[in-house]
């Protein structure tokens, strides 16, 4: 029986340029710094998914809270994908966006567009007891930034 979410992983051309960019930007924690892993078991695990011989160069970020939902963050230097299209949209199938908390959202804008954060909505939004703020990485994938009201409540039990 499935327990819990472990993770969401996002796919980049160059792990360790994206490794620094959440680090120093987003403010995240390097929980596994990037390696490359090859061989069989690698091969065993995802040889099915993308050609051989499979190369996955990964790292994992997180936050000091030690919890095991955390961003991994992947390259396949053998197998390069396409980059997102630049017309994609949050409302295309397939990934949409990542959830991203903090305590004061109109503070943590602020620093993020002072590091050149690229955001995709002109403010901050109030819905169902959250704060909210759209953005970009340097990748196009898409993040939210939500602030709850109730910190004892988790974010989906704010209204």
């Amino acid at each position: 029986m499935i327990t819990s979410l472990a993770h969401t992983a996002v796919c980049v051309p160059d792990v360790d340029v994206a490794v620094e960019w959440y680090r120093s930007v987003i403010g995240m924690t390097v929980l596994s710094p990037p390696v490359l892993m090859e061989g069989d078991a690698i091969e065993r695990d995802m040889g099915e998914l993308v050609p051989s011989p499979v190369a996955l160069k990964g790292a994992i970020l997180g936050f000091p809270d030690g919890g095991d939902r955390v961003l991994e963050v992947l390259e396949y230097p053998r197998a390069p994908g396409r980059a997102r299209p630049p017309d994609a949209s949050v409302a295309d199938h397939g990934f949409s966006h990542v959830g991203l908390l903090c305590d004061d959202i109109t503070t943590t804008r602020t620093e993020l567009e002072g590091k050149g954060v690229q955001f995709l909505t002109r403010g901050v939004a109030e819905i169902a007891g959250l704060r909210t703020t759209w953005f970009a990485d340097p990748h196009g994938l898409v993040f939210i930034l939500l602030e709850k009201r109730d910190t004892a409540k988790p974010y989906y039990a704010q209204y």
